[in-house]
């Protein structure tokens, strides 16, 4: 049984850019974007200090592909899952790239059955971690060709493969969810280097948000074996039906899920579930809260910064950033980005050796319409650097951007 106890962070917040600071301990800097393709990732320290400001990269997703996830492992090498081909029956694609390597590696394809996952909505992709070895695990909703399929309207079934051990290949696809179906909103996964995987997604049985639940699936041997799904949000607030979630797991082993509620199909809160067992039991956290009745497709970003997790989310167009201590597991004031806009959404997070930390979200983006990719860089104290900037038109339809730091301290933004 997953149980939770529950703890509500105060009434809505007053956020203003100058509670920053206090929350990401990172620094704003400015720089022009170039919209063309970059395929090295070389960027010298000598430049960095000519200039005294932490490099930043533009780069295209290799073959025109969107939904970029970006991680770089302990080895400095860069592993990217994004999409492409069909936005209704999409591909999910793999790409690898050594520190200071010229290319990337030629893409892999990750399902075995082609089509089988979806684009549409920007919400429903592939989502992966890295798991023992850095053996990466891969996981998306699948599409309406996708198989098995399931009862009742909303069929597809949830799935996941792994990197096979012996070959520059991945597994054959296997659907995670059972018998629970009733998809919509997209999935993600976590591991860590023990060898845990977790699989996590929502579903609902036809009768309404309110009845959806968040479900996990855990992993003791690296994703080769799973246990049946588990409920994880023992207090039941709903599953906003349309919107994605976050699965993270930190340096210590502690998991996390951030997704957002639909009590009353109205109260869109968010919530944080952490986990210190391994998954199996929960403690529930409300982070924010929203009372709007349509759905608002939204997303979240989860990443470890050594002594606490920053997780970020959106709130009535706005970009929420808050400061997860990993030993108390409380939550700092939520806190956005400098600017005005009234449409910020999909936000990325990434921290550099220097412990800066670049956040990074697309505007203006609405159904069949891409948007603009806006950036923003906080330093090792909080404080926001002369260093922001905007990319107008950078991110196609159904996509968003992602963000990696170097070896070298300088980030690179895909989109």
């Amino acid at each position: 049984m997953h149980q939770a106890r529950l703890r509500l962070v105060g009434p809505p917040p007053f956020v203003f850019a100058f509670l920053l600071p206090l929350i990401l301990g990172g620094t704003a800097i400015t720089a022009q974007a170039q919209d063309k393709p970059t395929k090295s990732r070389k960027t010298t320290k000598t430049e960095a200090k000519a200039t005294d400001k932490t490099a930043v990269r533009f780069t295209r997703v290799p073959d025109r592909g969107i939904q970029p996830q970006a991680l770089v492992d302990g080895t400095g090498r860069l592993h990217l899952v994004y999409l492409g081909d069909d936005p209704q029956a999409a591909n999910v694609y793999y790409v690898h790239q050594a520190a200071g390597a010229e290319a990337f590696s030629p893409p892999l394809r990750v399902n075995s059955q082609a089509g089988s996952a979806i684009a549409v909505g920007s919400i429903r992709g592939a989502h992966f971690a890295l798991g023992q070895g850095n053996r990466v695990h891969v996981c998306w909703n699948g599409s309406n060709k996708a198989e098995p399929r399931g009862p009742g309207k909303y069929d597809s079934p949830f799935l996941y493969t792994r990197q096979a051990a012996d070959q520059p290949a991945f597994e054959p696809q296997r659907a995670m969810n059972g018998t629970h179906f009733g998809l919509d909103g997209g999935g993600s996964v976590a591991a860590d280097a023990d060898g845990h995987v977790y699989v996590v997604w929502h579903s609902g049985d036809g009768t309404g948000e309110d009845n959806r639940r968040v479900w996990i699936a855990h992993s003791d041997n690296d994703g080769q074996e799973f246990a049946a799904p588990q409920i994880a949000d023992a207090e039941k607030n709903g599953v906003c039906g349309c919107c994605g979630l976050r699965a993270f797991t930190d340096r210590q082993g502690t998991v996390y899920v951030l997704y957002r509620a639909a009590r009353e199909q109205r109260h869109r809160d968010m919530f944080l579930l952490t986990s210190m067992n391994h998954g199996q039991s929960f403690e529930a956290i409300q982070t924010d809260r929203w009372l709007v009745a349509n759905c608002p497709m939204s997303s979240q970003s989860l990443v470890d910064t050594g002594d606490a997790v920053l997780a970020a989310w959106e709130t009535a167009g706005e970009i929420q950033v808050s400061r997860i201590d990993k030993k108390s597991r409380e939550l700092a004031q939520p806190a956005n980005p400098a600017g005005t806009s009234k449409n910020r959404k999909h936000p990325a997070m990434a921290v550099n050796g220097k412990g800066e930390t670049l956040l990074v979200w697309v505007e203006g983006s609405s159904w069949e319409k891409g948007g603009s990719l806006a950036w923003q860089i906080f330093n090792e104290k909080g404080r926001p650097t002369s260093q922001k900037g905007r990319l107008e038109g950078a991110i196609p339809v159904w996509s968003f951007a992602a963000v990696y730091a170097e070896p070298d301290d300088s980030f690179v933004i895909l989109h």
